[in-house]
């Protein structure tokens, strides 16, 4: 990891120690999404010293004795279960968003910290007392928000918090993925696509994540929120696959998204930030990912991250660490709380035509 990420994560954490080796519970089922990454992440994190696998049918199991060997201590049919036999320290959850909420709430009442597999659930309102039982419990509960650790958006929100371009005056974000994945039928028939399954479609599934670092590299929490959702692509599904999104944060800043499903394959991810002094522009995935400017002297600068892990597997080492208490959780459940919210204040902006507000 690079020094100056690095030091920007441990200043975050209450004490500089390596984290003991702890159990993690893997609550899953065969549409558990991104499995084979969280299975990669567990066996590459060495804090994950076992891992116990809850899955109601046993159809993950071989998937996951493959990934990650003799970290697997056990596989049960129930959190129950699980717990009179082993004693893990975090759950992590990767479910269809439906069936999330009760699996997490089981999860904090065994007195498990929880990072879940966003969105977690179809409705905010499902959310929030999960969120207030781990505040109650004092329990990490996190959505997988991963890009929050990626050491490009580590440095812009150092950029930013250092004033290097001054107050912010606009935002513009697009998260672009490919539309081949909904011409399939079998894509059709999964939860993505069910609305009563998953909440929404492009902009609940992979927009949320530019949602959250708009709030996050500002400083700021989106306040207000209106635009309109759309199926681009015509195909049978229940979901938007188009959305556009314009907010305000709570410090008085514009900004807007797009986020659909367009090319034919790979991913085009932006983030630009102009401010009083300069700008900031992300390249998610190119060979330039982060540039800035400074009006002060009229020169443009790059930032090249560091070789190492990235995207799930280093969440996966994060949150371990985070329910070890040797780092502080990069998000508290509150700032997954109001990211639900403000997509589904989007959804109803869409819905109504009228802005949305939201609590700062």
């Amino acid at each position: 990891m690079h020094r100056r990420t690095f030091t920007q994560l441990a200043a975050m954490s209450p004490m500089l120690a390596a984290a003991t080796p702890a159990e993690v519970a893997l609550i899953t089922h065969a549409e558990g999404a991104h499995l084979s990454a969280y299975i990669e992440g567990l066996a590459k994190t060495a804090e994950a010293g076992a891992v116990s696998l809850c899955d109601s049918t046993g159809a993950t199991e071989a998937a996951v004795r493959k990934g990650v060997g003799d970290k697997l201590k056990g596989s049960y049919r129930s959190l129950k279960d699980l717990m009179k036999a082993r004693r893990p320290v975090l759950a992590l959850i990767t479910m269809e968003a439906k069936a999330s909420p009760p699996a997490i709430e089981e999860a904090l009442d065994a007195g498990l910290h929880v990072m879940a597999e966003k969105p977690a659930c179809v409705r905010a309102e499902d959310f929030a007392p999960l969120v207030a039982k781990a505040n109650a419990k004092q329990r990490n509960l996190m959505l997988a928000l991963s890009n929050r650790i990626d050491p490009v958006m580590q440095e812009a929100r150092r950029l930013i918090a250092s004033d290097a371009i001054g107050r912010i005056y606009g935002m513009e974000l697009h998260t672009i993925a490919d539309q081949t994945r909904l011409t399939k039928p079998e894509y059709h028939r999964s939860w993505f696509a069910q609305k009563s399954r998953g909440g929404g479609g492009h902009l609940i599934w992979l927009g949320i994540h530019w949602l959250d670092l708009a709030m996050y590299l500002s400083g700021s929490r989106i306040t207000e929120i209106a635009g309109f959702t759309a199926n681009a692509g015509g195909q049978p599904l229940d979901v938007e696959d188009s959305a556009s999104v314009a907010f305000r944060f709570a410090s008085g800043t514009l900004g807007n998204l797009t986020s659909g499903y367009y090319l034919d394959r790979g991913k085009h991810l932006l983030i630009k930030v102009w401010g009083a002094k300069g700008w900031i522009e992300i390249n998610h995935g190119t060979d330039n990912p982060l540039e800035w400017y400074s009006n002060a002297d009229r020169k443009t600068r790059r930032f090249t991250p560091p070789d190492g892990p990235t995207g799930y597997t280093a969440f996966v080492g994060h949150v371990v660490r985070a329910a070890t208490g040797v780092e502080a959780p990069i998000l508290k459940p509150d700032d997954s709380l109001h990211v639900l919210r403000t997509v589904f204040a989007a959804y109803r902006a869409a819905e109504t035509g009228r802005t949305q507000k939201l609590p700062a």
